[in-house]
Formats: structure tokens, sequence, C-alpha cells
């Protein structure tokens, strides 16, 4: 069945610009119909932009709901609103997907759990990274068993000196930290989705506040403000699975290193390991009594997944999710999985603070 799925978008900033509403053009049944922003500019840019003949705009987001009814609604704000946005969504009847993290905090996850679980409608969490193609080569392969038991991992989100000077950013407040909350977030999600594992016991983490007064930092988007910058430049943890599995998360926006990998994942197995590079994957074993390695070439070109939908992966996130309302289906990304992405990120923080582990009781 095709049909018009009316789209409400809430937050017009970067995220909003710079994947989800050129997204959702791409796909024909999105009709992008009302535009909320604090800053009354920003939704007026966005519907001239984005929107249907007419679409509304709005600097308060409860009052475009009840006015507009939408379906759906995409909640493209700061980390400390996703929660009091999309309960406040699921409550009045719409679908949501919420860009990711799901919450600043494990406790805001939880509510937006529950009142998903109340709602009876569909909620999904921003991580377009599990829509790469090596991303589902390597999915394939995992849900094969050709890697086997999964045992140990490493999770990859290093930059060298790529810290964003816009927005809020560099505002703990609002975002609840900074690489570690930011990019982190995508491997560590990249990472137990390949795993299918989500039963963290314990986690130990380690964040640091090293570079971020420096100046002269050959940053990509510019030196930063020294007086600003509040957030970690770099974060790393240790999580322990109920199976006993490791994961090793490492994550910054400046670090010195030449090691640089964003949303990619190393795995180990009883049977083979994987890792993901820029433009290449590689499946490694032992065969035959000889070491071997097979890699994909992700540079090929190939048929679309969905008609006039391009082959990046927030094109088919946007047209994935808008095809599970239209057919009643499962979006990929689940907020069950996401909350323990936010639970174990959270659980790196506090380890760092109190110089501690974090003991989970499940």
């Amino acid at each position: 069945m095709k049909r018009d799925v009316r789209i409400a978008i809430i937050g017009c900033g970067g995220i909003a610009h710079g994947k989800h509403m050129p997204s959702l053009k791409k796909v024909k049944e999105a009709k992008m119909v009302a535009f909320c922003d604090i800053i009354r500019e920003r939704a007026e840019e966005a519907a001239e932009k984005y929107g249907v003949e007419g679409a509304g705009v709005y600097t308060d987001y409860k009052e475009m709901i009840e006015k507009e009814k939408p379906e759906v609604v995409h909640v493209c704000t700061p980390n400390k609103s996703h929660a009091e946005i999309t309960i406040y969504a699921l409550e009045h009847d719409c679908h949501v997907m919420c860009e990711k993290p799901m919450a600043k905090t494990y406790a805001d996850a939880k509510a937006m759990l529950d009142a998903y679980h109340k709602s009876g409608k569909k909620l999904t969490i921003g991580y377009q990274n599990r829509f790469r193609t090596d991303s589902t080569i390597l999915k394939r392969a995992c849900e094969a068993d050709e890697l086997g038991e999964i045992y140990f991992a490493k999770a990859h989100a290093v930059r060298r000196r790529a810290v964003p000077t816009w927005g809020v950013f560099l505002n703990e407040e609002e975002q609840g930290g900074g690489p570690l909350i930011d990019i982190g977030t995508h491997a560590l999600d990249i990472t137990l989705w390949m795993m299918d594992n989500y039963k963290p016991v314990s986690v130990k983490g380690s964040v640091y506040k090293k570079l971020c007064k420096q100046t002269e930092t050959g940053n990509a988007w510019g030196d930063w403000d020294t007086e600003k910058y509040n957030v970690e430049d770099s974060a790393f943890g240790y999580i322990t699975m109920e199976n006993g599995a490791t994961i090793f998360l490492e994550s910054s926006w400046a670090l010195n290193t030449l090691d640089q990998k964003e949303a990619r994942c190393t795995l180990c197995g009883t049977k083979a390991g994987a890792d993901m590079n820029d433009n290449m994957l590689r499946i490694n074993k032992a065969e035959y009594g000889k070491l071997s390695e097979k890699s994909y070439d992700l540079s090929a070109g190939g048929v679309d997944f969905y008609e006039g939908v391009s082959n990046s992966p927030d094109a088919i996130e946007a047209a994935q999710w808008i095809h599970a309302i239209i057919d009643d289906g499962e979006p990929l990304v689940k907020p069950e999985q996401a909350i323990v992405v936010t639970r174990i990120l959270e659980a790196i923080y506090e380890s760092a603070k109190t110089g501690k582990e974090i003991i989970f009781n499940n």
C-alpha cells in the first residue's frame, strides 16, 4: 500500500539540515507538513526548502503537534530535550524518530521506553550507520555464524582533531558530554548490534579533558572556544557482558593519534574475526592450516534499496522508517536496543567520575 505520511520536524538546526530533512525529501511518500524551532527564522527556512506548500511554522512544539496532528515526528533537538519531546509526541498519537542518542540520561531513556510501550506507536533512534554497506554485509555474516561466538570487540569513534564548534556540542548541560555521547554512541550501537548482545553487567570508564584548553589546534572546523569547551575531548570504556564477552570503546574529538576510525568496530570470534576501515571490510580466519583474509570492495555501486532512494545510509534509514510506518513493520533500530547504549555511556561517565567500576543489577 502506498500513501503519504505527514511528518513534523522539531529542531531545524544542523542535524535536521544535514540528515533528516534532505533524506526524507528523497522518500516520495514522506510529506513534511510542519516545522518547529525556538528560532522562528530557522523553521521558516526549513519549511521553504523542504516543506509541502503551506507547511506550518512554529516555535512551540506542543502547539504544532496539537494543531497539525502529524502522523510522524522527528526529534532533532539537543540531547537534553529528547525525552520530553518524544514522550509528548508518543502520548499525542505520533510515531517518533528521535535523533541519537536516545536520551541524555538512562532515566530519561527509561521514561521514553515506558511511554512507547503504553502508546502503541513506533519509536526509533537515528543510528543510520547500521545502513552502511559494510554494516549490512557484516551483520549478515554475524547472523550466518561466520564469526562464531564473538567474545571480544572494539568500538571505534576516534578523531584526531575534529571538534564540532557550532551549536551546543561543547555544552555539557545540553548534551550530557562530548565525543563519547556524540560519536561513541554510534560505534557502540554498531558493535552491540553485530554481537546481538544487549546484556552488560559492568563498566569501567576513563574520561579526559587534556586538549580542550589548547589553542592553534589544527581543528577541522577551526579553533574551538576554550571558555565554552566544558566537555571531554576523549573517553574510553571497558564493558563486560553477561556471557563474559568484553568490549573496548574508544572515542575522541581531539587525540594525538593517526589511527582514526569513526562508527566502526572490530570483532573477534571463535571462527573468524572482522574489522571495518573507511573503504574496506575484512574478515579473517584460519582454514586448511593457513591464515586467510577476505575483503569487500565498498566503493562499487549497487541497485537502490528503495525506488528513487540513493544508497546513502541516511536515505536508506529514512526510507526504511517511512515504509515501516506505511506497512506496519518494524524499524531496524529498536528502542530496547538504543536504551542499552545510553545506559552504558552513562556508566562510563559515572565510572570516570567516581573512579569505580559500575556494576549493573539487571
